[in-house]
């Protein structure tokens, strides 16, 4: 196959542009499957305590986060010696259904083997996770040599995105719901969404073979590309600022089923509360992408995580009227598309303007940190919340053992689906507006030729 030069003028055709974001399906079911639904299907289904199926969820992520930034430095020295990086991607897309499938099919009826049968299979399943993943959000510093094309790449991996979370948290709730909500509802669910998930990530991993990598004359080892990493403040300032959002987006979550269950008393409302938040997400993509180019993305993104701090806190008070919280949820959907799309238009941005003072274009070595970082946060959500599940004295149970929750409970769930997210919302502003201030004494790499990459 023909090597496509990185630096080119000429506008992405669809079809490439399609290619390249269907993988987020893949990833936006992953990133928001377990995280809506793992802790609650070992709380409530199978009788795990809530402090043990935190620590289920929040280990194997752990391990994660140390793993993505080797995946990067490997995924930079595949890039090297085959200008690809689709043999990790294949190893990711053909492994992680099975595993998926594996975290929802607990075969024992046991508390103690379902916490260490999810939480090997999650750790397994998170490991394939980072050989698609790493690569993945590698791929869009190299997929063209324009911003603005860059930026289109975004916009669709940001679409595709919100299909995969859209039909995940509304699909999976269902499937379960569908086979009596039990184990066996929800290993149905795990083997389906799989199955979704694992075609979606091909599908990109073959379509994306035509983008070329090259980050650098000589791959970097982990320690060296670390190092060269280090460097780049304005990266790890937009990083802070990721984090913050995702991990507060995690929390609400984990919280969703929770909320629906104790407080609107329908389990059921967990596919209309994701649906009403992840839907409107879609269409607000291109508005939030001409709002960034009149105003600039900086801007867009902090008035973002404003509204979306008030919107959760706001649902507080609300947390009883099922109508007020499917309304706070379609705002906070709004803005859940510019903390999505605008981190990850920037990202490719500072990778870009790195190259230029290290002479490598790390982009494995960047995006292993900035997944690890985001994986972190992504897990840390769920055990924040199972923390303060047990912090207030939540009682789990199975489906023919239900117990009523003693108030200190409900208010804890409460206030960790809204106030605590609010909190980490706004603290996520100032490390926004530090990076524009660190950013603005950079050129962008596009501006000086003779960096070009």
């Amino acid at each position: 196959m023909t090597n496509v030069p990185l630096q080119t003028n000429t506008a992405l055709p669809r079809r490439r542009l399609l290619g390249y974001g269907v993988g987020s399906i893949g990833t936006g079911v992953f990133s928001s499957v377990p995280g809506l639904l793992l802790l609650y299907y070992l709380t409530d289904v199978l009788g795990v305590t809530a402090a043990i199926a935190g620590a289920v969820l929040v280990v194997p992520k752990a391990w994660d986060v140390l793993l993505n930034p080797v995946v990067g430095a490997a995924s930079d020295r595949e890039a090297v010696r085959t200008g690809r990086r689709t043999r990790l991607l294949l190893l990711g897309a053909v492994t992680l259904p099975l595993l998926f499938a594996g975290m929802f099919a607990v075969p024992v009826d046991s508390p103690g083997f379902a916490a260490g049968w999810a939480g090997i299979m999650f750790l397994l399943a998170a490991s394939a996770f980072a050989c698609f993943q790493v690569p993945y959000v590698a791929l869009p510093a190299e997929i063209s040599g324009e911003p603005s094309e860059r930026g289109r790449a975004m916009a669709w991996r940001v679409v595709c995105l919100t299909v995969g979370i859209l039909v995940a948290g509304g699909l999976a709730p269902v499937l379960t719901g569908a086979a009596g909500g039990g184990r066996a509802g929800y290993a149905l669910m795990g083997a389906v969404i799989g199955l979704i998930m694992g075609a979606a990530m091909v599908a990109s991993t073959l379509a994306t073979r035509w983008i070329p990598s090259r980050p650098g004359p000589h791959p970097l080892g982990l320690v060296a590309a670390l190092r060269t990493a280090r460097g780049n403040r304005p990266f790890f300032l937009l990083l802070g600022a990721h984090v913050g959002n995702t991990l507060a987006v995690a929390i609400m979550l984990a919280g969703a089923p929770y909320v629906a269950t104790y407080r609107l008393d329908d389990y059921g409302l967990t596919s209309a509360m994701f649906v009403c938040m992840v839907a409107p997400s879609a269409f607000a993509v291109p508005l939030w992408r001409w709002l960034a180019r009149r105003y600039g993305e900086v801007g867009c993104y902090a008035a973002a995580l404003v509204v979306f701090a008030a919107a959760a806190a706001a649902a507080y008070p609300l947390i009883t009227s099922t109508a007020g919280v499917l309304a706070l949820s379609a705002v906070v959907g709004v803005c859940y598309a510019a903390v999505q799309l605008l981190p990850l238009s920037l990202m490719p941005e500072t990778v870009h303007a790195d190259a230029g003072r290290t002479g490598h274009a790390q982009s494995g070595a960047f995006t292993g940190l900035w997944t690890a970082a985001e994986t972190g946060a992504l897990a840390l959500g769920p055990g924040v919340f199972a923390l303060i599940l047990a912090a207030s004295s939540f009682q789990s149970s199975d489906l023919d053992t239900p117990v009523v929750q003693p108030d200190s409970a409900l208010s804890g769930l409460t206030a960790g689906f809204t106030l605590v997210p609010a909190v980490l919302l706004l603290l996520s502003v100032p490390l926004l507006l530090a990076y524009r201030r660190r950013a603005a004494a950079h050129l962008p790499i596009e501006e000086t030729p003779e960096h070009a990459v």
